[in-house]
């Protein structure tokens, strides 16, 4: 198979897994995707008690392994308050901005009751009756989610199964142009996913046996805080997450490159980890950028900071406007999956 046909696989892939709602607590159904997915293409991946997949990909040094890791929670919220008028208060799970979530089409999803379509607004939403509204900042205590439902009470509301902890789901709006732009809510991180499968993909139909053992661990609790804390099998001495690569002022990276992290907010990335990644860029002739994100953590910052002594990295495919609608392109999605082939060998 053509290398360009693993980036069609990749994206597609990618698009499927969008299509999947899962903020971080409610991951179950997008994790039995990438399971089943796994098996299609001939491995073996389990699920870890937290919730995430964890597959063996092969390779032959067992004792100096690598673990590649990717999540697929995602931002969303939570059902705080039911109010007087039937509409619903909210929380925030992970960097879910306020700003960016308005006006924003939703699900929310209940225990026992199924799902109901709805809108995130701000409170008092007409400009033909809000004086105020454009100078309300957007805030979550400003904004509610408007239900598609005929619920104009609190009564009304909790008839149809609507509870406090019900998750609330955002549209991703997914769309690939004819120029290769790639754009949704939540590539951060599910086009990691998509890559680390086209990955896989690659080694399970070209044969190939990397030097090292290589694993993949597809966690589900890095927009909380503790995706990468804990399934690291015994015998992995690295781990690199692969995530998305900042693109923004002060920065190199941009959507068509690959971004080799140097050090985010908790601290410089393990330096002969970050050397052998531009080593393997600058000799197989990719596109990419050294840079050190501002305000970032990584699955790889949690597992050393969960106590794991192992060596960690970071790269990922440029991406624009982070935790809002994000854009990327294939070909960052290309160099992204060259680098892993390139370095793991």
């Amino acid at each position: 198979m053509e290398k360009k046909n693993y980036i069609d696989y990749i994206v597609e892939e990618t698009k499927k897994i969008l299509a999947i709602a899962s903020p971080s607590g409610y991951t179950k159904e997008v994790a039995e995707y990438v399971l089943g997915e796994y098996r299609a293409l001939g491995y073996e991946p389990k699920l870890t008690v937290k919730g995430g997949v964890l597959v063996a990909l092969g390779g032959k040094n067992k004792e100096d392994a690598v673990m590649l890791e990717a999540h697929i929670d995602t931002l969303g919220a939570i059902v705080t308050e039911i109010k007087s008028n039937g509409r619903l208060k909210v929380s925030p799970i992970g960097g879910m901005n306020a700003n960016n979530a308005e006006a924003e089409n939703c699900r929310v999803a209940t225990r026992f009751s199924g799902t109901f379509e709805g809108t995130c607004q701000l409170s008092n939403a007409s400009v033909h009756v809000n004086g105020d509204y454009s100078d309300t900042k957007r805030s979550w205590d400003e904004m509610e989610i408007v239900l598609d439902e005929k619920a104009d009470s609190r009564e009304e509301t909790e008839k149809l199964g609507i509870m406090a902890g019900d998750f609330v789901c955002f549209d991703p709006r997914t769309t690939v142009t004819k120029t290769g732009y790639i754009k949704s809510r939540f590539l951060d991180d599910k086009l990691s996913v998509g890559i680390l499968l086209g990955y896989a993909k690659y080694l399970k139909e070209e044969n190939i046996t990397t030097e090292r053992m290589v694993y993949q661990h597809i966690t589900v609790y890095e927009e909380v805080g503790h995706g990468g804390a804990a399934s690291i099998p015994e015998g992995v001495t690295e781990v690199i997450s692969v995530d998305m690569g900042c693109v923004g002022d002060g920065l190199s990276c941009k959507e068509t490159q690959v971004s080799i992290c140097a050090k985010d907010s908790r601290g410089p990335y393990n330096y002969d980890v970050v050397t052998g990644l531009i080593k393997a860029a600058k000799d197989n002739d990719l596109d990419f950028a050294v840079d050190v994100y501002p305000y970032y953590g990584s699955d790889a910052d949690v597992a050393l900071t969960a106590g794991y002594d192992v060596r960690h990295g970071l790269i990922g495919a440029g991406v624009y406007a982070s935790h809002g609608y994000e854009r990327s392109h294939k070909d960052g999605v290309k160099n992204t999956f060259e680098l892993l082939r390139a370095y793991l060998g």
